[in-house]
């Protein structure tokens, strides 16, 4: 008997489950993860989480695009057995997703980016750590317990900061650097404006940041310029000042007490909006990069096919599609509208390297048409964060188990036994 699949394997334990009374900890429906999670989340988390540039017209057009692709599936074609793992950078992954790198993680869960580990771990996906994250690096490395992870890098305006990022990426096990090149300053998000709400400003989301040396080591700086006290005055104690030294005081490294009286966790606060990104970085920048470590490197958020050419003849190691969730440019192409032309892009050139996509997968199905347009791994993003919200690391288990077995009844039912399977003729135009 060959062994059963996961899609049979996980709809039969869901089935067995309910005649027990017992349902799904998340929607099975991927589109209905959204309205679910928004019930039991902040106003300020939802905002943040689904927020989206300006219109947010980006944002809809990537979950639109996939709408304009229709399955035909192929008849009489023996699907007993069906492989959906895939290689990347020398290691072979039991499915084609990744855990996309999604910041301020403790806004949708306090367990954060360790039930990430935990819940991508339980289904063999590799996380993409974010450099926003709510845990140190080093310590979401110690829950995956060498199952693998990559490492999400915004590039600093401190050079040091930036060479020390990297290299305690190395240290902990990174299996490659994603560098996402779409955030040199933040995109205009009207639902987090109009709350007057910014995560880091609140000291949320720079535990990378206050857990690096080279960081506190600005930080110290700056607390010795100003003296040993508080490097700005302090706001007037209204109710939402006193909530935002709260939360500085809780996301700083130490005890709370302490900090609520210390001048590092607002200097911690200042430093990183001082020093979060790059705006001057270009292509010229990228062989210092490649100087500093020997990690496969992937470019984040490319979107043209010069551009993906550009990455190749630059010696990168993948190329990232993706739009950032919609979250950076009002009424960008959608990423699955940009994805072909990468793709022809990176081929032309004679390279095999890996070509990842992301931003608007919602379901199976999903993930089967951007596999099929050419892409070699799906980043699931805001779905597992809404999972992360709903139930923590069983939650973010069942958000990617669902689509891993989705994705695996999808190839069955569509005559399909492998991603090599998965070829544009598998799809056509909607009308």
């Amino acid at each position: 008997m060959p062994p059963e699949s996961i899609g049979r394997t996980v709809q039969s334990a869901i089935y067995r489950a309910g005649a027990f009374g017992r349902r799904p900890a998340v929607p099975t429906d991927g589109t209905q993860l959204e309205s679910a999670a928004r019930k039991v989340m902040s106003k300020r988390g939802f905002a943040y989480v689904a927020g989206s540039a300006g219109s947010e017209a980006s944002a809809e057009a990537n979950v639109a695009a996939f709408s304009r692709w229709r399955v035909v599936p192929r008849m009489l074609v023996d699907t007993t057995e069906r492989d959906t793992s895939v290689e990347l950078f020398g290691r072979r992954h039991e499915s084609p997703l990744l855990a996309a790198p999604v910041g301020v993680l403790s806004m949708a869960d306090d367990e954060a980016d360790l039930a990430v580990a935990r819940g991508a771990r339980e289904q063999a996906v590799t996380p993409i750590l974010s450099t926003q994250a709510s845990v140190s690096m080093e310590e979401v490395a110690r829950t995956l317990g060498g199952s693998g992870h990559w490492y999400q890098l915004y590039w600093s305006s401190n050079d040091h900061l930036v060479e020390s990022l990297v290299s305690r990426a190395e240290a902990c096990g990174s299996e490659a650097l994603v560098v996402t090149l779409d955030t040199a300053y933040l995109g205009w998000r009207p639902r987090d404006l109009d709350l007057g709400h910014l995560p880091f400003a609140r000291g949320e989301g720079i535990a990378q940041y206050t857990s690096d040396p080279v960081f506190r080591r600005l930080v110290a700086e700056r607390v010795a310029s100003a003296g040993g006290a508080t490097p700005t005055p302090r706001p007037r104690p209204t109710p939402a000042a006193v909530a935002t030294l709260l939360s500085m005081s809780r996301n700083h490294p130490g005890g709370t007490r302490r900090n609520l009286t210390a001048p590092e966790p607002r200097a911690a606060v200042e430093t990183f909006l001082d020093v979060f990104s790059r705006p001057s970085l270009t292509w010229d920048d990228l062989p210092r990069l490649r100087s500093l470590t020997s990690l496969p490197i992937v470019l984040k958020g490319i979107l043209h096919p010069e551009d993906a050419r550009r990455a190749v003849d630059a010696g990168v190691d993948g190329v990232y599609v993706s739009n950032h969730g919609g979250r950076q440019v009002d009424r960008s192409i959608a990423a699955l509208d940009a994805l072909p032309g990468v793709v022809e892009a990176v081929r032309g050139t004679g390279s095999s390297a890996p070509v990842i996509f992301d931003s608007g997968i919602r379901c199976g199905a999903d993930v089967f048409i951007a596999l099929a347009l050419g892409a070699t791994a799906v980043g699931i993003g805001r779905p597992h964060v809404y999972g992360l919200a709903l139930a923590g690391a069983v939650g973010v288990s069942e958000v990617l188990r669902n689509l891993r077995a989705e994705l695996d009844l999808q190839l069955a039912l569509s005559g399909c036994t492998s991603l090599a399977d998965l070829t544009p003729d598998r799809l056509v135009r909607a009308d």
